[in-house]
């Protein structure tokens, strides 16, 4: 897996609060528009999970 772009939500539309995404060798990282200096770097097993208990509703006693 090479690197790529970062990629914004097409929810964002213009706005610069959002969730950015690209691949990069053997992770995924996420970072937040505005705050281009904080990258979070995750497996992409990880992400997978993360999405996944998200979609479930696993997390939802966070908000």
């Amino acid at each position: 897996m090479t690197s790529s772009r970062w990629q914004k939500s097409s929810f964002s539309a213009a706005h610069d609060d959002c969730v950015e995404v690209r691949t990069a060798q053997t992770l995924v990282q996420l970072r937040e528009s505005d705050d281009g200096d904080v990258i979070l770097r995750a497996t992409t097993t990880a992400v997978t999970a993360l999405l996944d208990a998200i979609k479930a509703g696993e997390l939802d006693h966070h908000a």
